[in-house]
């Protein structure tokens, strides 16, 4: 086929991945604000590639997506040469250290290396040994806090899928179930009966939302773990699970389509805040949710839906600059006890910002296949 016969706008949407995953594998902390110092003496590199966080893992999960669209042996590469160094070196097991993980069980399941031991000692811990909240809920613990009985919303991409799909390639029913409960816990306790958006999170110490913030990029992790969990586990369009995680999606993107902002196809960081700063990471992460549900018929093909995706496609290759990096993205947020705080956070390039507008386009990519 002569290349003049490719579409232009497919063209642009490659150039744009190639682009993303370069910066994601390079991107560097020059000042050193983004090291987290930890108790141990370890110091961990949230910005920079060659570390073990959520935000790694994130960037991991883009990059397998794109190889299962194109079979880009590079992507592929590029996981399996992290796993390898990081697997050699290990780390403390927390919510978001299990991230890597999701990737881990796909590429293990695809026989591309065997990755059995570290799948079952990762997914025995949580299954077991991560602390709980009442109810049997994943306390949120990371590097540096507990985060003594809080859930939230992140909770669900980076450790629940995760869990469920070594359940799945491990054959360990036990695991499946365990997603599908957390999966309610967390619609329970998180979302906004009101307005259909997230809160952030929730503590059962005093049975209360925070600053009550419907945050932007913890939404997103919603927008996105709904879809990916529905399709790997092949809920029938009948299974009660599938039915209830549904009307909870939709009751969502029904009041993101009303928040977007219809100039730059953006969301703001708070979504309900117009006043709060325009973010593209989770903007990414909205499209790719409302990219997958459209594609996986969770949500009906109406024009709302289909412009509200566009938009937010559009946002986010506008904010792509020509290094390859995503633009306005809002630097790793903690759950705050008042809206002002969100705010604050700095912008600055992130491995999961790259990965966000990588799995986006990545997803916008099947549209021309």
């Amino acid at each position: 086929m002569s290349s003049r016969n490719i579409n232009p706008r497919k063209v642009l949407v490659l150039n744009h991945i190639q682009n993303l995953v370069n910066c994601l594998v390079n991107i560097k902390d020059e000042s050193g604000k983004f090291l987290m110092t930890l108790e141990d003496g370890r110091v961990i590199d949230t910005k920079g590639w060659n570390d073990w966080e959520w935000t790694h893992g994130i960037g991991l999960y883009g990059l397998l997506r794109f190889y299962e669209i194109t079979s880009n042996k590079k992507a592929l590469e590029i996981c399996l040469d992290w796993f390898q160094d990081r697997f050699a070196v290990g780390t403390t097991k927390n919510v978001n250290t299990m991230s890597p993980l999701l990737t881990a069980a796909y590429l293990h399941e695809a026989k591309h290396t065997d990755y059995l031991v570290h799948l079952d000692s990762w997914a025995e811990w949580v299954m077991y040994d991560m602390p709980r909240t009442e109810e049997g809920g994943l306390q949120h613990i990371t590097y540096l806090v507990s985060n003594h009985q809080q859930l939230w919303d992140d909770t669900l991409m980076m450790s629940v899928l995760p869990l469920t799909k070594i359940g799945i390639v491990l054959g360990r029913n036990e695991y499946i179930e365990e997603g599908k409960r957390q999966f309610l816990l967390h619609i329970k306790y998180l979302q906004d009966v009101e307005t259909g958006l997230w809160y952030h999170g929730w503590t059962f110490d005093g049975r209360h939302h925070f600053g009550k913030a419907r945050w932007g990029r913890g939404n997103c992790w919603v927008t996105v773990s709904i879809p990916d969990f529905i399709e790997m586990l092949g809920l029938p369009a009948s299974d009660g699970i599938r039915l209830f995680l549904t009307s909870s999606l939709v009751a969502q993107i029904n009041a993101l389509v009303l928040l977007q902002d219809q100039e730059t196809g953006l969301w703001h960081t708070i979504l309900d805040d117009p006043t709060s700063y325009l973010e593209a990471s989770a903007t990414a992460g909205f499209a790719y949710g409302i990219l997958k549900s459209l594609r996986l018929r969770l949500i009906p093909k109406e024009d709302r839906y289909v412009e509200a995706a566009k938009k937010a496609i559009q946002g986010v290759i506008n904010n792509i600059s020509t290094a390859g990096e995503l633009q306005q993205v809002s630097f790793g947020t903690p759950v705050f006890d008042d809206i002002e705080s969100y705010k604050k956070i700095p912008l600055t390039s992130m491995p999961y910002g790259q990965s966000l507008a990588l799995l986006a386009l990545t997803e916008y990519l099947r549209t021309f296949l």
